[in-house]
C-alpha cells in the first residue's frame, strides 16, 4: 500500500483532475522549484508546453487556464473559484504573470503556452514541460511532469506514482486478496482496516476531520449543483438539468416507485455540471468520474434504512481501499485507458462503499466492487469538444445507479463469485492498454467526431 485515501480524494476545482488539477499542481512545482533552487530571480521567461491528450483536449478541459494559475502560485485546492476569471483577465490583459505569486514576468499565450498535437512524450499521454529562460535567452532550468490521473502527477526522473515506498502501516495490501486476507484476519471490515491505516500516517482526530471536510465539500457542491441552472461554459450550449429534475420529482402529485432513482440522477448530474462549469469538487477518483461517490453517499444517507450520518466513515474508507487498488494495479487516467479508469472505478469504489456502509460481510463489499466495474470495461474516453460534459454528467448519472445496483446484486448473492476483484482490475488495465488511443481522452473518435454540433 502506498497511497492514502486522502491521495486519492482531493480537493480542486473543474473540470477535470488530469487536465486541470493535475497541469495546476504541475505549474505550481515548477515554480516552487525555481523558488527553490534561487533561480526565480534571475527568470525572465517562462514557457510550458502541452502533449498528447494535453494539447487535444486542453482548451476544453481548461488545461491553460490551470496552467496560468499553478504558474501564478494558485493550487487547485485552495484557489478561489470566484476569483478565477479576475485573475486570468489580468494575466491575458497585462501579458503578464506573477511567477510563483512572487516574480513577475512576462507572458504571452500565442509564444509561451504551445500546445503539441502531434506530440507524444514517452511516460504518459499526459505530458507537459516547463522552461525557465534568463534575460540572455538562456535556460535556466527545465522540467517535464505527467498528469497521470486523479490530480497525481509525476517529475520525470523522479520516482513513478507505482514505484513509491510502501507506507508504514499496520495492515498494508497489494491486492484485493490481500486485502480480504488482512481484514478477515484480524477481524476488522474493510472500514476498520483503512482507519487503523490512516491513523498510522496521522492523528486519528485529523483523520476523521479530513473524511468529514471531504463529505462536506462533496455536499456542497451537490447542493449547488442542485440549486443552480443556466448554460455550462465551452460553447456545446448544455443546459443544467439537475435542478428540473429535482423541479419534476417535487411536482409529481402520485409517488413513483423510481423517485430514488431519479433523486440518484439529479444527485450525480449536479456534482458534474459543477465539475464542467470549473467549481469545486473532489476528485474521486477523478472530476470527470466525480459525482459517484457523492450521488451514492448520498442515496445511502436518504433512501438506506437506518443509515446515519456517521456511516459516510466507513462508506469513504472502504470506497477510498477499493480506489487504492486500482491506482496502484492498474490506472484512474482516461488518457491512459479510457473512461472504465474514471467512471468504471469510480462506481466499482462506490458501491463497494455503500456495501461497506451499510454493514455487510467484508466478501461482499468485494464482489460488489467487482461487478461495479465488470460492467463497465471496455468503456471509452470520447468527450464531446473535448468538454468534461458529453457523456460525462449523464455517464456518471448511470454509473451511479449501477453502483447501488452492483451492490444490490453482491449483497443478495451467497456462496462466492467466480470473477474475483483482481481479475477484473488486471482486466480493466489490459483492455486500456489494448485500447486504440484515439479512444483515450484524445477527442479523435467516438462521439466527438460523430456529434460534432449540439
Amino acid at each position: 500500500m502506498r497511497t492514502s485515501i486522502f491521495d486519492l480524494f482531493k480537493i480542486g476545482i473543474g473540470p477535470s483532475s488530469s487536465h486541470t488539477v493535475g497541469p495546476m499542481r504541475a505549474a505550481r512545482a515548477f515554480g516552487d522549484e525555481l523558488s527553490d533552487s534561487n533561480l526565480l530571480g534571475r527568470t525572465m521567461r517562462v514557457q510550458a508546453e502541452l502533449y498528447g491528450s494535453l494539447a487535444l483536449t486542453g482548451i476544453g478541459h481548461g488545461t491553460d487556464r490551470a496552467v496560468l494559475l499553478g504558474l501564478s502560485g494558485e493550487q487547485p485546492d485552495t484557489v478561489d473559484p470566484a476569483a478565477i476569471e479576475a485573475i486570468l483577465q489580468t494575466i491575458r490583459t497585462d501579458k503578464s504573470l506573477l511567477l510563483a505569486g512572487q516574480h513577475p514576468v512576462p507572458f504571452h499565450e500565442a509564444n509561451d503556452l504551445l500546445f503539441h498535437n502531434d506530440l507524444i512524450l514517452p511516460g504518459h499521454p499526459n505530458g507537459m514541460r516547463f522552461s525557465a529562460f534568463d534575460d540572455e535567452k538562456q535556460r535556466l532550468l527545465a522540467s517535464v511532469f505527467y498528469s497521470v490521473g486523479g490530480g497525481f502527477i509525476v517529475k520525470e526522473g523522479e520516482n513513478s506514482a507505482v514505484s513509491q515506498p510502501a507506507l508504514d502501516v499496520p495492515y498494508p495490501f497489494s491486492s484485493g486478496a490481500e486485502l480480504l486476507e488482512q481484514a478477515n484476519g484480524h477481524q476488522l471490515c474493510i472500514w476498520q482496516l483503512m482507519l487503523e491505516n490512516e491513523c498510522a500516517l496521522r492523528p486519528r482526530e485529523e483523520v476523521l476531520a479530513r473524511i468529514h471536510r471531504l463529505w462536506s465539500v462533496m455536499d456542497a457542491c451537490m447542493d449547488r449543483g442542485l440549486h443552480t441552472e443556466g448554460i455550462l461554459p465551452g460553447g456545446l450550449n448544455v443546459r443544467r438539468r439537475a435542478m428540473r429534475v429535482v423541479a419534476r420529482i417535487k411536482a409529481r402529485s402520485l409517488p413513483d416507485p423510481l423517485d430514488g432513482m431519479d433523486w440518484v440522477n439529479a444527485y450525480a448530474m449536479a456534482v458534474n455540471e459543477e465539475n464542467a462549469a470549473g467549481g469545486r469538487v473532489v476528485t474521486a477518483p477523478t472530476n470527470g468520474a466525480a459525482g459517484l461517490v457523492p450521488a451514492v453517499g448520498r442515496y445511502y444517507l436518504n433512501f438506506v434504512p437506518g443509515a446515519t450520518p456517521d456511516g459516510i466513515v466507513p462508506y469513504l474508507l472502504t470506497a477510498g481501499a477499493i480506489g487504492i487498488l486500482y491506482k496502484e494495479n492498474a490506472s484512474i487516467s482516461g488518457a491512459e485507458v479510457g473512461c472504465q479508469g474514471e467512471v468504471g472505478v469510480a462506481c466499482s469504489m462506490a458501491a463497494a462503499g455503500l456495501a461497506g456502509a451499510m454493514g455487510a460481510p467484508n466478501e461482499d463489499v468485494e464482489h460488489a466492487a467487482e461487478i461495479g466495474m465488470e460492467h463497465h470495461l471496455g468503456m471509452t474516453c470520447d468527450p464531446i469538444g473535448g468538454l468534461v460534459q458529453i457523456p460525462c454528467i449523464e455517464r456518471n448519472a448511470i454509473g451511479a445507479v449501477k453502483a447501488i445496483n452492483a451492490c444490490r446484486m453482491a449483497t443478495q448473492e451467497s456462496g462466492g463469485h467466480k470473477v474475483s476483484l483482481d481479475q477484473v482490475i488486471r482486466t480493466m488495465y489490459q483492455t486500456g492498454l489494448d485500447m486504440q488511443s484515439r479512444y483515450k481522452e484524445t477527442a479523435l473518435a467516438g462521439l466527438a467526431v460523430n456529434v460534432k454540433d449540439c
